[in-house]
């Protein structure tokens, strides 16, 4: 088996290198954000169906 080896014009110079680099990095941060609000979102839905479940409880007993 031959393995391929980019040729010299598919090498990326260091400053493309650098700004994928970059690119990557704010994805992963935008990504990272994305992934947080949605977690924040879900907890709060969480914590208003546990309280309107308590509160159906509760008069329920009454």
């Amino acid at each position: 088996m031959s393995k391929e080896f980019p040729s010299e014009r598919d090498r990326l110079t260091p400053e493309e290198r650098k700004a994928r680099d970059a690119e990557r990095r704010l994805d992963a941060e935008q990504a990272l954000r994305e992934h947080q609000l949605a977690q924040e979102a879900l907890r709060k839905n969480l914590e208003r169906l546990r309280a309107e479940r308590l509160a159906r409880d509760a008069s329920a007993k009454k």
